[in-house]
């Protein structure tokens, strides 16, 4: 049993508390409030907080699905340069697409999406918009907002968020999210808060974010691994000056949202008319995941553990040229900061061990790679690469055998079939590379189990990997990488690559 620091349950009461009371405060009818973070499958939360369920925010909405209504933001900018997700391994816009119907599996209703900062003349951002609004949904298109961020006068006005269209809302509740950061989530709050008090209508504007958490230490594990999380948005935690100073009590934030916040302020005040209700950053936010943290130490060593996965992550990103050296050397910087090494990831030394081991013998497949993986019990399970499949492969196999109290010498799968796979890859697909991955290896135990009593018993052990950590010595293929975190397996890489080529590599 995984030890529990946070309790899930408690904190979707609080949370759900503290946005009924939002809306039903003061004289108006509606709330936007801006979703940040993952609204859906937060890893990062789970990973952190034990015991969180990643989709406590989107059970927390479909409590007030009556209420509530989503509209989804994505930066233009985004889908022209694909961003990618890294936890999932998809593009922005797809991104969009599956969180679309993850709010429907929840029976949330979609209001629109929004295309922020547009520019014409982009046809990617054109072709996604057709493709949506041919699949019944509602899109709009947002422009740079004249004037921002200094000349609030332009801002609020008929130039300013006045020359974006009107998202019609409905219900007491517009939850306004996105699939990142920088998606444009903020703009699109104030822009409808213009549009609102234009019809007449008093709206107020509130913030959800999980991290950082404003009522723990500034430099509490939990908050350090938000800013490794973001340290290709230079994310900085620091204590709120405007909240210090107006109630005396200190309370984390971070740098984007001190910065921004008397802009925020001079915009809702001249929009309203009326002094802002909101003092400080802080006040803005209906955070209580705070209130959820049941043993701080627990939750204070996943947090570490965190800290040192965004690290090798950031090593691997670099060396595959997708981050540039000044977010690997903020990682870094953090991980010193909290004075941890790489190999305080239990599952790092073994798995480099045994391959310094093997390459010391003469084993014929010389450029040997392995992966060690932790099960629940804390023992530590190895796997090596072979001509017949991946080392991945090799460990989850490994795995099951051991969770199902199997010796190594049992075969789950028949050499024969392995060979035949084998053979269809090289002779008839014409691949450059035999191995079977991950994928391949699980689609051969699942036809080994219809006649193998033990393939069928290893089979029934796959589902007690989720939560897994693992770590190998050699950069992953995609589709291993994909099937791995499908599995629920946290794996990291040392930076790598199997080869030296650059296409089959």
């Amino acid at each position: 049993m995984k030890e529990i620091g946070f309790s899930a349950e408690k904190y979707i009461e609080e949370q759900s508390k503290a946005i009924l009371e939002r809306i039903n405060e003061g004289d108006g009818n509606r709330l936007y409030l801006e979703f940040g973070g993952k609204l859906v499958q937060d890893k990062h939360a789970m990973r952190v907080l034990p015991g969180f369920d990643e989709n406590a925010k989107i059970k927390l909405l479909q409590k007030m699905k009556d209420q509530a209504e989503i509209i989804m933001c994505i930066y233009s900018g985004d889908i022209t340069t694909s961003k990618t997700r890294q936890d999932f391994g998809i593009t922005y816009d797809l991104e969009v697409l599956r969180l679309i119907d993850m709010f429907r599996k929840y029976d949330l209703e979609i209001n629109s999406v929004v295309v922020t900062r547009y520019e014409e003349n982009s046809p990617a951002v054109d072709k996604f918009l057709t493709k949506l609004e041919r699949r019944g949904i509602k899109t709009y298109k947002h422009r740079f907002t004249k004037g921002y961020p200094t000349d609030v006068d332009t801002i609020v006005s008929d130039e300013g968020y006045g020359a974006n269209p009107y998202i019609e809302v409905t219900k007491p509740l517009a939850v306004v999210t996105g699939p990142g950061g920088g998606s444009g989530k903020l703009a699109t709050c104030l822009s409808q808060l213009y549009h609102e008090y234009k019809r007449g209508r008093k709206v107020r504007y509130a913030k959800f974010e999980t991290f950082p958490i404003w009522n723990i230490p500034l430099k509490h594990p939990v908050n350090v691994a938000y800013e490794a999380a973001t340290s290709d948005l230079r994310d900085v935690n620091m204590i709120d000056s405007f909240h210090l100073e107006e109630y005396g009590e200190k309370a984390v934030n971070y740098n984007r949202d001190l910065e921004v916040f008397p802009v925020v302020k001079r915009i809702i005040e001249k929009i309203t008319g009326e002094e802002s209700e909101y003092k400080s950053p802080t006040d803005m936010g209906v955070n209580r995941a705070g209130f959820g943290i049941i043993n701080d130490d627990i939750v204070q060593e996943a947090a570490r553990q965190e800290i040192i996965r965004r690290y090798i992550i950031a090593e691997c990103d670099y060396k595959k040229g997708k981050i540039d050296n000044t977010v690997l050397e903020r990682a870094k910087l953090l991980m010193d900061e909290m004075e941890l090494t790489v190999e305080d990831r239990r599952v790092v030394l073994p798995a480099r061990e045994y391959a310094e081991k093997k390459r010391d013998t003469h084993d014929r497949y010389t450029n040997v790679v392995v992966m060690a993986m932790e099960m629940e019990d804390g023992t530590i399970i190895t796997g090596r690469s072979s001509r017949r499949m991946v080392a991945a492969a090799a460990a989850i196999l490994n795995s099951v055998k051991y969770l199902s109290g199997m010796t190594d010498s049992i075969h789950l799968i028949s050499p024969s079939i392995l060979k035949s796979i084998q053979d269809l890859k090289t002779d008839v697909l014409l691949a450059e590379k035999s191995s079977l991955n991950c994928e391949e290896i699980l689609t051969s135990l699942t036809i080994s189990a219809a006649t193998n009593p033990s393939a069928a018993a290893a089979l029934g052990k796959l589902g007690a990997l989720r939560g897994c950590r693992a770590h190998c010595t050699a950069i992953l293929s995609d589709k291993d990488e994909n099937t791995l975190k499908a599995l629920g397996i946290d794996v990291t890489s040392d930076p790598e690559y199997v080869t030296n080529n650059l296409y089959y590599g």
